[in-house]
């Protein structure tokens, strides 16, 4: 088949790929540079308005001053109010739909929250898929509430540092299967008994509080297959109790101090966990992990981390006796100290059907242990002696 090639004219073959490749081509590049292609060319123009990918951040206008702090630059700040008013402009008068929209915005005051509301309604309005908001450092925030009844999410990403208020008991987000929510102080129980029974296909839900106070104490959905908790707070921590109630799930990865107690752990479904539980001598000297694990023993996969198992390790010492493993086939187990190589002989008899051991942290190696008879614990017996 003879082929002929293309004739542009010129050495610039991209501007001849149809608009709609174009428009892909800069979904993928930051907004900000794919805005400056716009001043190429009326057809540039048009093609950046093509874009279904919109994300902003206001970090270029902020700068530390003499103390370290950061200080808000008011013209830079006004430049990038207007940029994201024109891109959103842009994009409505050419009717391009927007499936991701991102935003990072430092709040001072409630007059640049409006600012913040509008953006966030126009892109609700036009059917918006994935939506990321980070704001910081204004302590309430009220979004709109087109947010918490829109039929199109599917993602959603709150943050950080912030209270949304009470949030409103008709909420539902139908279509909303991902939700990520960094350090969001909510009204009581509305995390549980508001915002998660709102969402009926949730699939993944990621939890983050590093330094900040009222961490979620219950987890509750009946729809969710992942779950990340990571709570690095210890704001009145000392009588504090968590529980998880997911039947569904099937990943858990939950990073927290080993709390007073875990009054109910429903993962019927569990398959997989990865633990990392932190000892905080002050708030807790004695925490209470007996519910946790008598909650996942019914897992196959299962990850302690080094600090994980020095909490076990205190516990056991005080009284803690392990579950049975029953389904356990595969552990992956770290030590940072003797009091955690001392416990893992105790754990690997409550593993009657443990096939693959994996060990981090022994002489500074990672090495996997395949065991199969007596004879190969017998052998990692006499490695971790040496250990002790």
């Amino acid at each position: 088949m003879d082929t002929k090639e293309l004739d542009t004219g010129s050495n610039d073959a991209i501007s001849w790929l149809p608009h709609e490749v174009l428009g892909d081509i800069l979904s993928r590049v930051p907004t900000k540079l794919a805005a400056s292609t716009s001043v190429l060319s009326r057809k540039w123009r048009d093609v950046f308005a093509l874009r279904d990918s919109l994300d902003f951040d206001d970090s270029a206008s902020l700068k530390r001053n003499k103390e370290g702090k950061l200080e808000r630059d008011v013209i830079l700040r006004e430049c990038f109010r207007n940029f994201v008013d024109r891109t959103l402009a842009l994009q409505l008068q050419c009717a391009s739909l927007i499936t991701r929209f991102s935003l990072r915005y430092h709040v001072r005051d409630d007059s640049e929250m409006d600012h913040v509301v509008r953006w966030v309604c126009n892109v609700l309005e036009r059917g918006v898929v994935d939506l990321h908001v980070s704001l910081a450092p204004h302590d309430e925030i009220f979004l709109p509430p087109a947010l918490y009844t829109s039929k199109t999410l599917v993602k959603l990403s709150l943050g950080t540092k912030i209270s949304l208020g009470k949030l409103p008991p008709d909420l539902s987000l139908p279509a909303l299967k991902t939700l990520f929510i960094d350090a969001i102080f909510f009204e009581y129980e509305d995390l549980c008994y508001v915002l998660l029974p709102g969402c009926p296909v949730l699939e993944e839900l990621f939890v983050r509080h590093n330094d900040f106070y009222a961490q979620p104490y219950c987890i509750s959905s009946r729809t969710i297959h992942k779950l990340t908790v990571q709570y690095d707070s210890n704001f009145d921590i000392g009588s504090l109790t968590i529980s998880f109630d997911a039947p569904s799930l099937v990943f858990l990865d939950y990073s927290d101090y080993a709390l007073s107690g875990y009054p109910q752990v429903n993962l019927k479904s569990l398959v997989e966990a990865r633990l990392d539980l932190r000892y905080h001598s002050k708030e807790i000297k004695r925490p209470n992990i007996w519910g946790l694990f008598t909650g996942i023993s019914h897992i196959k996969t299962l990850h302690l981390s080094a600090n994980s198992a020095d909490v076990i390790s205190r516990c056991v010492k005080h009284g803690l006796i392990l579950p049975v493993f029953n389904n356990l086939v595969s552990l992956t187990f770290g030590s940072k100290n003797k009091r955690g190589w001392r416990l893992l002989p105790q754990l690997l008899k409550q593993c009657p059907m443990l096939e693959t051991l994996t060990i981090q942290g022994l002489d500074g190696h990672i090495s996997d242990v395949t065991m199969h008879t007596a004879k190969d614990l017998e052998h990692l017996k006499s490695l971790l002696g040496t250990q002790l």
